[in-house]
């Protein structure tokens, strides 16, 4: 039997020792002592792409560890041609057997290739249609090579010169490079959550070292001590931001060092909530665009990963799934009534208990937590699904919601008033759309359209097929209030008159239609991009894409837009802003590399509708209606 043949045939079991001393075999090489000292190379993994990503095992060796540029001219021409056979043997056997790829992740289109060069390593670009000969790709006549345009080629530049670097490696991006801003306040430090558009445009681009650094630093500095007035929060806690200073030891040696803000710097001292389900957001995504599983593997990640996890499942006074969290705790860091149970945090937080399920090694010291985050998962997005979702038949129904009902099967579950319902809402409505609340909790459901919780839910599919498409509905409908002149609004509609007054504290950034008050946001253009390409409809990201793309670079790349339909720039918005001119690369990226996009989101898990944990029948009660759920997943 050939080894193609037996690989095959294994592949369709758990892994065995003779699966495992086979392909020890085929990727055995002689390492140098302080390399094999150093490193731990797993020939096997449990990863599906070992295969396809064969070509990454040398080069993110010493990408790691910077050790042997000598040994690597000796040996990579010997290494380089075994794995190159090996790959291309796979390829050329099985590529009638869809069976076999898909269970091995094999995916030869498009091929981005790694190679040494000159003692340096450089990146091959992504292509399609072409063969591999020797150690170089060669392109076939259909090939097609897209053309940036003067936009994209002077963000890119902008993007570059915003890379911050920390003792010669890069390990992110500021949030904004504008060289006529003369009180930057943080504007010059690295954010979490800014640096994820900056981070994919960098692996879309095959760009992986700086996310990778990225990732590793801000995982030291989760440990470091943060307190506020003597109280320090929960181990596990991700910075909202960190700054590279440079620091005097004596008087003629400098260091440089990490300055992080964990919040106690930040306006209104508010944790960053959001900054660590971003950062293993991006984690899960480093790993599928590059193929290099090793870094999530690590014991020090894992543990990061952990302490994130443990963090957010930690008992408390809570009755609902959803994480309770104070106002100002995500992209919209500043007072605006969302406090409680926000959509935007509860989105991420399903899409990082989903990646935390998918990279954590399931071991004795981790199975308590996988059982809790499958609970979890299960848990919430059965409440969200259920009790965030509005349309106009669920309008019509909490019109009509009977109010005081005490009982375990109450309808309206939650007391809400239907006076609560804006006037606004009855006819913005459409019929063939709907979304997700942006807030709920006891006697009050926030009815505004926060446009990054709505989008995510789609990618991270905690919102259901039907309601995904309804989403997208909706956005067709209200083109001219959700995109307008500039994409995208962060919400919708602005809070005015009284309500700003009340709810922001009379805030002057947050003045109506501006800032997060119904801003418009071009970052947002990302992730837009993304949901659509989930849905089929790339049709409507082109189109908001090609709408930014004719203002941005000759608005300098504002921060943020003001106004109804986002006409002017924003009246405080910072120029060169890095998320706005990473969100539009990432977002021309996406479109470019459907393959690579469909990478990033989640489809729908439908085992975890069956898993019901309340227990509820035990004591007599009514079991939970997770079939409610069921009866909206539009099946295909």
């Amino acid at each position: 039997m050939s080894a193609i043949h037996l690989l095959r045939k294994l592949s369709r079991r758990p892994p065995s020792r003779l699966h495992r001393n086979l392909l020890s075999s085929t990727f055995s090489m002689d390492l140098p002592p302080d390399l094999a000292r150093t490193t731990l190379i797993r020939p096997f993994s449990n990863r599906p792409t070992i295969f396809n990503n064969t070509h990454r095992l040398i080069p993110s060796c010493f990408r790691q560890l910077n050790l042997l540029p000598n040994w690597v001219s000796e040996k990579k021409k010997s290494i380089s041609v075994s794995l190159r056979e090996f790959s291309i043997s796979v390829v050329e056997t099985n590529t009638s057997d869809k069976t076999f790829e898909r269970v091995v992740g094999l995916n030869p289109n498009p091929l981005v290739i790694e190679r040494i060069h000159n003692g340096e390593e450089t990146i091959g670009e992504s292509v399609s249609g072409g063969e591999i000969i020797g150690n170089k790709i060669e392109k076939s006549e259909e090939t097609l090579v897209r053309e940036e345009s003067e936009a994209e080629k002077e963000a890119w530049r902008i993007l570059e010169d915003a890379v911050v670097r920390y003792c010669g490696s890069p390990v992110g991006t500021v949030a904004a490079n504008d060289p006529g801003d003369k009180l930057p306040l943080n504007y010059d430090q690295v954010f979490i959550r800014d640096f994820v558009p900056s981070a994919l445009a960098f692996l879309l681009k095959g760009e992986g070292e700086i996310v990778r650094n990225f990732l590793l630093h801000t995982l030291q500095l989760q440990s470091w001590e943060k307190t506020v007035d003597c109280y320090s929060p929960g181990q596990g806690l991700m910075p909202a931001s960190f700054k590279v200073r440079t620091v005097a030891l004596d008087e003629n040696t400098t260091e440089e060092v990490l300055d992080p803000d964990f919040g106690e710097s930040a306006i209104g001292r508010v944790a960053p909530v959001d900054s660590g389900l971003w950062w293993i957001i991006l984690l899960r995504a480093y790993g599928k665009l590059t193929g290099d599983f090793s870094l999530q593997e690590r014991i020090d990640v894992q543990t990061g990963i952990k302490l994130i996890m443990n963090l957010c499942l930690a008992d408390g006074f809570d009755m609902f799934p959803t994480l309770l969290v104070t106002d100002g705790s995500c992209m919209i860091d500043r007072r605006m009534g969302i406090h409680g149970h926000p959509l935007e945090i509860q989105s991420l937080f399903y899409s990082a208990l989903r990646c935390s399920r998918e990279m954590l090694s399931v071991n004795d010291s981790s199975n308590n937590l996988v059982r809790a985050i499958n609970n979890r998962l299960s848990a919430l997005s059965f409440h969200i699904r259920e009790y965030y979702w509005v349309d106009i038949r669920k309008i019509n129904e909490i019109y009509r919601y009977k109010t005081e009902e005490y009982s375990t099967d109450a309808t309206n579950k939650f007391n809400i008033y239907p006076e609560q319902i804006p006037p606004w809402l009855m006819d913005w409505i459409p019929e063939q759309g709907g979304y997700l609340l942006g807030n709920l909790q006891p006697a009050h459901m926030d009815f505004r359209f926060f446009t990054l919780g709505n989008f995510w839910s789609v990618v991270s599919s905690l919102s259901t097929p039907k309601q995904n498409e309804a989403i997208l509905n909706l956005i067709e409908a209200k083109w001219d209030d959700i995109i307008g002149n500039m994409p995208l609004k962060i919400c919708y509609p602005a809070l005015e008159y009284d309500d700003w007054r009340i709810i922001t504290g009379s805030d002057p950034k947050n003045t109506p239609w501006s800032y997060h008050n119904s801003g418009s946001w071009p970052t947002l253009l990302w992730q837009f991009t993304l949901a659509c390409m989930k849905m089929g409809r790339p049709e409507l990201a082109e189109k908001a894409l090609a709408l930014a793309e004719k203002r941005l670079m000759a608005d300098r790349w504002p921060e943020y837009y003001d106004t109804r339909s986002g006409k002017f720039i924003g009246k405080q918005s910072r120029l060169y802003q890095t998320w706005t001119v990473a969100g539009f690369l990432t977002s021309k990226l996406l479109l470019a590399n459907p393959e690579m996009a469909s990478k990033l989101f989640w489809e729908e898990d439908y085992e975890l509708l069956d898993i019901c944990v309340c227990g509820l029948s035990k004591s007599g009660r009514k079991k939970c209606s997770r079939v409610a759920a069921k009866t909206q997943i539009l099946v295909r």
